[in-house]
């Protein structure tokens, strides 16, 4: 009688282990699928909802990222900063939900017109933001023009209209020594200078 109890006691001990074995396991494979889940939030939430870019917080910690990467290999690469010319007017004739298709054309033709290195941003409302990498001053203006025709060129058809806008871009090197806010700033200097440039 002794022994069958003490055969029962270590069969329930077995199930015991191996029930603790699976319950384990059942928890590393949450654990895992939530960790997936918070990077994938992590990911959007660096992301524009709308125009599928990065938003200003992702664009900076790329930025961020780059200048570092600068600094370390000295490898050159340009911040190019982009205005739309025109896109107010076209939100206030028409409204914001045709403004962001418009914006939506325009983000898909920078991303299609830069290398899979490059990185696209929306700054906010209609500026967008460029790093470019392997590149010099007169490669990066040339790039400038280039993208200001692929902007010039997008465009939708509201109703009978076509609605387009046009583009200002304004470059700067990337140089370790400057704040990423003050090289923003430098290339928002440019792109007006430009702006002038084009209205002149």
């Amino acid at each position: 009688m002794d022994r069958d109890g003490g055969e029962g006691s270590a069969g329930a001990a077995a199930t015991t282990a191996a029930d603790l074995r699976a319950e384990i396991a059942r928890l590393k494979e949450e654990l895992l699928r939530a960790e997936w889940q918070i990077a994938e939030l992590e990911a959007r939430a660096d992301i524009d909802p709308l125009l599928d870019v990065l938003n200003r917080r992702g664009f900076e910690r790329e930025l961020k990222r780059a200048l570092a990467y600068v600094g370390r290999y000295g490898t050159p690469a340009v911040l190019m900063f982009i205005d739309l010319d025109g896109f107010k007017v076209i939100n206030d004739r028409h409204g914001h939900a045709v403004g962001d298709k418009l914006l939506k054309v325009v983000a898909d033709g920078l991303a299609a017109h830069v290398r899979a290195s490059d990185v696209v941003g929306r700054l906010g409302g209609d500026e967008f933001g460029t790093l470019l990498w392997h590149i010099n001053d007169a490669q990066a203006a040339a790039k400038a023009r280039d993208l200001e025709k692929v902007i010039e060129a997008a465009s939708i058809t509201h109703g009978s209209e076509r609605l387009a806008v046009g583009a200002s871009a304004g470059t700067v090197p990337l140089d370790p020594a400057i704040e990423p806010a003050a090289l923003i700033e430098l290339a928002d200097r440019a792109m007006y200078a430009r702006k002038r440039e084009r209205r002149g």
